[in-house]
């Protein structure tokens, strides 16, 4: 058995045909749902990416001993388990965090490639005065040119070469994650009047920002479904690769994500952290490095991602037990035979998939790594800021959403069931 595990960052479950949206166009992921299990109740753990990528690998609680940092040398990583176990461990990413600044998110990877070009942030700009990514970017032409192309591309590349071996693969795609620039005929799907502006968030609610309007929203939230479709025609081609190559008899995939995004809901966040305001009361933009967070509630839009399990020999279905982003990794190594380690606090969910009765977990979290107030954190683009109101922790229980926080009268209760927007507040009441 091969596994081939495909993740793309900042996409909302919502978002996707398999999972009832019926604008979005996504044929290929739909149609690797229609062979798959597909996971109704899973959800991000760290919040948002490095911390996800950590708990990806070491199938851990890591919110509660590490941030958004190097991944500690004395934790087992999947990656590693599995080359000792024999096979050829391989990542494609373009994600721009894995390995810069000692990260060593590559530890275990016998083969690892990065695609530059991602992470032409303003803050980068502003900090360094110019980054790598706008070299990349201006010498763009064609479709085939863009990171989520090339990504596709060298894992298809690497398949080529390496199909006949027992392999774990991991594809890892910023993508659909801002700037949201796919080429416009993409993003004209769903505003046909696109006029090719790229709208940066500004992590506050609009109304906040002078000049910003909901019409502005409606355009980047077009431009990101442009690059959701991107994004499904890319990993179509990568499935479409793996039927030609004989594989699907005998590899698993896995397509997930590591959290989502707000586009003007719940009173109008765009972002899916919120910045603090100056002291003169104006908004901080994208770009300040000396920024500090205000208080950021994790709804729905952000914890609740997809998932899509493929495994030969597996019936097709849904599992609407509650799962977790640990539960991955121990999973894969179920799949490929292997031993779990004792310090992997996930669980497979193999077991799940066989069968749906399997009862889920009774709880999930997902939050920032813990931090107290006034603690600085790297978030968002790993610019580190401090905090200046308590972290929001959200714990999803059977039918509730809990948000909690330390600060006094902010957190936040809600019944999923009969409120799934998320509008209508009984902390107090229950």
């Amino acid at each position: 058995m091969n596994v081939i595990w495909i993740v793309a960052d900042t996409l909302r479950r919502d978002h996707l045909g398999s999972y009832g949206n019926e604008l979005i166009r996504t044929p290929s992921l739909d149609a690797l749902a229609a062979r798959s299990v597909r996971f109704d109740a899973h959800y991000a753990a760290g919040f948002p990416t490095m911390p996800t990528r950590a708990d990806h690998f070491t199938g851990r609680w890591t919110i509660s001993f590490m941030g958004w940092e190097p991944l500690p040398e004395n934790q087992p990583t999947l990656a590693l388990l599995l080359a000792d176990a024999g096979f050829h461990t391989a990542a494609v990413v373009d994600t721009p965090f894995y390995w810069r600044h000692g990260m060593n998110y590559d530890r275990g990877f016998q083969t690892f490639f990065t695609i530059q070009g991602q992470e032409g942030s303003p803050t980068r700009v502003q900090q360094f005065g110019h980054h790598e990514s706008r070299d990349l970017k201006a010498w763009w032409r064609m479709e085939s040119d863009r990171n989520t192309p090339q990504t596709i591309t060298k894992a298809m590349e690497w398949l080529e070469r390496h199909y006949k071996e027992d392999f774990f693969l991991y594809v890892d795609m910023w993508d659909p994650h801002e700037p949201w620039d796919a080429p416009p005929y993409y993003t004209e799907l769903y505003m046909p009047d696109y006029d090719g502006e790229v709208i940066q968030p500004i992590y506050a609610r609009w109304q906040e920002a002078p000049g910003f309007t909901e019409e502005r929203v409606k355009k980047a939230h077009a431009t990101y479904c442009g690059e959701i479709s991107m994004v499904d025609t890319w990993v179509g081609y990568l499935l479409r690769k793996v039927e030609n190559m004989g594989l699907l008899d005998e590899t698993a995939i896995i397509f997930t994500s590591d959290h989502g995004f707000y586009f003007g809901e719940h009173g109008g966040l765009f972002g899916k952290m919120t910045f603090a305001k100056r002291p003169n009361g104006a908004l901080y933009w994208h770009g300040d490095p000396d920024s500090t967070w205000a208080h950021s509630p994790l709804y729905e839009e952000l914890v609740a991602v997809p998932m899509l399990v493929y495994v030969p020999g597996i019936w097709p279905g849904t599992y609407k037990g509650l799962s977790s982003a640990v539960d991955v990794m121990p999973t894969v190594l179920d799949m490929l035979g292997q031993e779990i380690p004792g310090s992997v606090e996930g669980r497979s969910l193999l077991p799940a998939m066989r069968d749906a009765s399997v009862s889920g977990r009774d709880f999930a979290v997902t939050t920032i790594p813990f931090a107290n107030l006034a603690d600085r954190v790297r978030s968002v683009d790993n610019v580190s800021r401090p905090m200046l109101a308590g972290l929001v922790t959200t714990v999803t229980a059977g039918d509730w959403s809990l948000l909690y926080t330390v600060d006094p009268g902010l957190s936040e209760l809600y019944h999923l069931p009969s409120d799934p927007g998320q509008k209508q507040n009984v902390v107090h009441q229950r």
